[in-house]
């Protein structure tokens, strides 16, 4: 790399958590530099302390957290021991955040370009006028689709990916000299990170901006990063290129990070023909208000025991045809069965039996539990309430869930949400649809915020708990690895619509359906030209070609 000024510099830094009185170290002695239009990726298990540092990069830290020690400069100014009004200025400014939950970040009350006004208006960059011409300029950059009247939404009306990519253009609304991103594109599908990462890398290369690029998906930050920091339990393991760090890693830990994912069980024998399905979708139809159907005539078993995994890009209807099971929202036609009996399609139609045998692991953990309940109160609600246990006897049972998911009880239990890490929450999550002891459980994204090695031992926990307790399982996931780790079959959505279903053998064997071979084959690989390479294969110049071949598709 040639030699540029440095824009960030992190010396010795230490950051604490404190907890009723007790401290413990989140950051230790850990220091970094980063170059202007560089982009330095951060990478690490769940809990390692790569968005407390990132945060620590702007100068500041989650309620609970300290820095006590060492220094963050920004251009030579010390953001440590900076006024605050004096990081006011800078924050937003020259310096951005994207958030891992794009959709948890947006004011849902708000228009998508109404917030992303606020920040050049406040800091005097842009008149409103101004600000909003630049924003649709921007939309137009990031490929999003008829940019002129996107940011005329509100959040929930724009796919994941498109609201991922309104939060950058956010970000770059001030022109900022960093962006942190934290993991920016762990909840899209396949199809759509790839739109994603290479939008984000086009215009940090267009503005020369310096970027700090926060992930657990080593292909992902293979892609996307000129220099590589590893970090574990708050220390720095180690450092160098990208390339480099690819090539030869040098410490035992990067190479445990680096080892290809282990673990897998084979499929399960087919269920007998005469057997009656836990789950079954016959002819399902539904919509969201008085828009066009977001699945159309959806049939699809599940059968005791099994895991039937059911992937497909962002708006394909894998989790609208959850919502359907769970009753969260009554299909328009068609019907739904459990154990061969019909189940009423609105929720509170149905007994507290039916609405404890299936239970839900949702994909936002941020967003699925209550900020103002500590985690033995959020695991123990179901306890209560569909098994009738109270006080010791609650607790005790809390306990053995906190164990089970790999969470030290008296560590846990009387944490708040914002006290624990991502893949944390989504540990949490999983306990909690577990407490009601269910025998059909949906799994949306449940290892799309956890590193590889703490995806491995949910996998492990999920099948272990399965084969104890004769679970059946529906997996809704962009994770294609996670299909063939633990899947026995496969169902393939696309625009509301069943394209491909059968056994995870032969849906993984050629010759597959054309939309199945596009997920497939856009599944990111750890090797730094891969997506320059599957972009020139499938002759697309720059991902600006690919979103608009896709959108005249659609």
């Amino acid at each position: 790399m040639s030699e540029q000024s440095c824009l960030l510099q992190i010396r010795d830094l230490e950051i604490d958590g404190i907890s009723d009185e007790t401290r413990s170290r989140i950051i230790n002695k850990v220091s970094l530099d980063l170059h202007r239009g560089e982009v330095l990726g951060l990478i690490g298990e769940s809990g390692a302390g790569k968005s407390t540092l990132g945060l620590a990069a702007m100068g500041f830290t989650r309620d609970g957290c300290e820095i006590v020690g060492g220094s963050v400069e920004f251009d030579g100014i010390d953001l440590v021991k900076a006024p605050l009004e004096q990081r006011r200025q800078l924050l937003g400014s020259r310096i951005a955040y994207v958030a891992q939950s794009a959709a948890a970040s947006f004011n849902p009350s708000h228009k998508i370009i109404n917030q992303h006004a606020e920040a050049p208006v406040f800091h005097n960059k842009f008149s409103r006028s101004e600000a909003e011409s630049d924003a649709i300029n921007l939309y137009r950059r990031l490929r999003l689709p008829q940019p002129d009247i996107i940011g005329f939404r509100y959040p929930h009306q724009v796919s994941g990916g498109q609201l991922q990519r309104a939060m950058t253009a956010m970000a770059m609304s001030c022109r900022p000299d960093m962006i942190i991103f934290d993991e920016p594109t762990t909840a899209l599908d396949v199809t759509t990170q790839i739109e994603v990462l290479s939008a984000i890398r086009d215009i940090v290369e267009q503005f020369s901006t310096a970027a700090i690029y926060i992930t657990h998906d080593l292909a992902v930050v293979a892609q996307m990063a000129d220099r590589i920091k590893v970090l574990l339990r708050g220390d720095e393991v180690e450092e160098n290129t990208t390339r480099e760090m690819l090539r030869a890693p040098r410490e035992a830990y990067t190479k445990s990070l680096w080892a290809v994912r282990s673990f897998g069980r084979p499929q399960k024998p087919l269920a007998k023909a005469s057997a009656t399905p836990v789950i079954s979708l016959l002819n399902v139809t539904a919509a969201y208000g008085k828009n066009d159907p977001v699945v159309r005539n959806v049939s699809f078993d599940i059968h005791a025991g099994r895991t039937v995994a059911v992937v497909g890009e962002s708006g394909s209807g894998k989790s609208t045809a959850a919502r359907c099971i769970t009753g969260l929202l009554p299909p328009l036609s068609g019907s739904i069965s459990f154990n061969g009996t019909p189940l009423p399609a609105d929720y509170r139609n149905r007994s507290n039996d039916q609405l404890r045998q299936i239970q839900m692991i949702y994909q936002m953990a941020d967003t699925a539990l209550n900020p103002r309940r500590k985690i033995g109160e959020i695991i123990g609600r179901p306890v209560e309430f569909y098994l009738g246990l109270k006080d010791q006897e609650k607790r005790r049972h809390v306990e053995e869930l906190l164990a089970q998911i790999e969470l030290e009880p008296s560590e846990f239990i009387d944490r708040y949400p914002a006290e624990i890490s991502g893949g944390q929450k989504q540990r949490v999550g999983i306990a909690r649809a577990l407490a009601a002891k269910p025998k059909f459980v949906i799994c949306d994204e449940v290892t799309s915020a956890l590193d590889q090695l703490v995806a491995e031992g949910i996998l492990r926990l999920l099948t272990d708990l399965q084969d104890k307790m004769h679970l059946s399982f529906m997996l809704i996931t962009h994770d294609l690895s996670t299909v063939r780790a633990i899947a026995d079959e496969v169902v393939v959505m696309k625009d509301g619509a069943v394209v491909e279903a059968g056994p995870k053998d032969d849906m993984f064997t050629p010759p597959h359906h054309a939309y199945t071979d596009l997920l497939l084959s856009s599944v990111p690989e750890m090797d730094p030209d891969w997506l320059d390479n599957l972009l020139s294969a499938r002759g697309f110049d720059n991902i600006g070609d690919a979103a608009i071949e896709k959108m005249n598709k659609s």
